[in-house]
């Protein structure tokens, strides 16, 4: 089936156009998982809460990602969207969104002039509302294109990295305008960062070496929730997890979670795999590469790839692609190291990101987000704001009925208890 003449009016850069048929089989199938996001797109269709608004987003443009461009279409917005990393994007994704209508900038390996231009293009829609996933729509927003922040009413994040940037921007007064971190949501890095992360994390590493985690030393670098999802993947697959930290208590939480915590310098002598998901700069760098074993492989499954020194290992190491998504590395100590997918996060590089009954829960936080924003703009100050309990608690209990599970309701005398002060031991 052709794409439609008319749909191709539509303003984009995207591969192939062509691709359009598998991605629309592709994005029903995720559909399939994502009843929360239906329920709300299903009120939006009817209640119009983002009529006659402009929304920019970058995101990375998967399945899940085009139901989310879906339910904000439905609900009246006037949406263009552009890829938040160079790796991350589903070219038959991106075809099936332009397929349907919906302006998108996206292309599987494009170069850094090739992601800013496509960033360009989607500020050049002068937005009201933002739609972020590691800050580099609104840092390119607030830098290069002051002249459109008359138009903004606020924004939406997603990821951990994006909010980090976002709190530097509010610290030092360069925030412009109000943003909601969905990413501090319960129903988002509880499961997206811990579920999500952890499953895609390995299915990415695994289709890219091919290789057997049973048995094998994995160091997980950071033991946040992605950390720790992370790392329960990687023990469950039958792995020896080592985890290293800076912070005492995440590194006491993963000793008595069962895990051998260790300096990184030490991790590095006796690692098979290593994945980063801290977000910081050169979590890996040079003297942790030369103190590898040979045939040592790195990952990242951070948002940015700064977290491996990349620079350094194309200065200083013969490089050679083994096979796709795998660059090998030989040290002058004659060890090999090879860097999956280029050092990005390996989850999309390689494999297709989170599963889309975690996306179901992120997205809905999305969408609610935006709307909350609509509707509060009057009262809302120039910095990051949580996702309203309420919100949270919606979206918890609209997944809980998908998945067919009950649970209690307080008693009145339980109600009672809990609000006295009287009753003691």
């Amino acid at each position: 089936m052709a794409v439609s003449k008319e749909k191709m009016k539509t303003a984009h850069h995207v591969k192939d156009l062509e691709l359009a048929p598998k991605g629309h089989g592709r994005i029903e199938w995720a559909g399939r998982s994502m009843p929360v996001l239906k329920s709300i797109r299903e009120r939006f269709e009817k209640e119009k809460p983002l009529k006659g608004l402009r929304i920019s987003a970058c995101l990375h443009v998967t399945t899940e990602t085009a139901h989310l461009m879906q339910t904000l279409h439905a609900g009246g917005g006037d949406l263009v969207l552009c890829a938040s990393n160079p790796l991350s994007t589903q070219d038959d994704v991106a075809a099936a969104l332009v397929d349907s209508g919906i302006s998108t900038y996206a292309i599987k390996g494009e170069d850094r002039d090739t992601y800013f231009k496509h960033i360009k293009a989607a500020l050049d829609h002068k937005p009201n509302l933002t739609m972020d996933d590691g800050c580099d729509l609104v840092s390119s927003l607030v830098s290069d294109r002051r002249e459109l922040l008359p138009n903004m009413i606020g924004g939406t994040e997603e990821t951990t990295t994006g909010v980090q940037r976002l709190r530097a921007m509010q610290h030092k007064g360069h925030l412009a305008f109000p943003v909601i971190s969905v990413n501090d949501a319960l129903t988002k890095h509880m499961f997206d960062n811990r579920y999500g992360t952890g499953q895609s994390t390995i299915d990415g590493i695994v289709r890219a070496t091919n290789r057997l985690l049973a048995g094998s030393v994995f160091v997980v670098l950071g033991y946040g929730w992605c950390g720790r999802g992370l790392a329960m993947r990687a023990k469950g697959m039958g792995a020896d997890v080592v985890v290293t930290e800076i912070d005492p208590l995440k590194a006491l939480e993963a000793t008595m979670d069962g895990y051998r915590v260790l300096p990184s310098l030490e991790a590095a002598r006796v690692g098979d795999f290593f994945c980063t998901v801290t977000g910081n700069t050169s979590v890996l760098a040079r003297e942790h590469f030369e103190k590898m074993k040979d045939g040592a492989i790195v990952a990242n499954s951070g948002h940015f790839n700064v977290e491996v020194d990349i620079a350094w290992l194309e200065k200083n190491a013969k490089k050679r692609t083994v096979r796709e998504f795998v660059d090998e590395y030989t040290l002058k100590n004659g060890h090999r190291v090879a860097v999956l997918g280029e050092g990005r996060l390996i989850n999309l590089a390689s494999a297709e990101g989170h599963p889309s009954s975690v996306m179901d829960m992120s997205f809905a936080n999305q969408a609610l987000s935006a709307e909350y924003v609509v509707k509060n703009a009057k009262k809302l100050q120039k910095q990051v704001y949580p996702v309203p309990a309420e919100i949270d608690r919606e979206i918890a209990r609209l997944k809980l009925a998908a998945m067919g599970v009950h649970i209690d309701s307080l008693t009145p005398a339980q109600e009672k208890y809990l609000a006295s002060w009287e009753e003691g031991t």
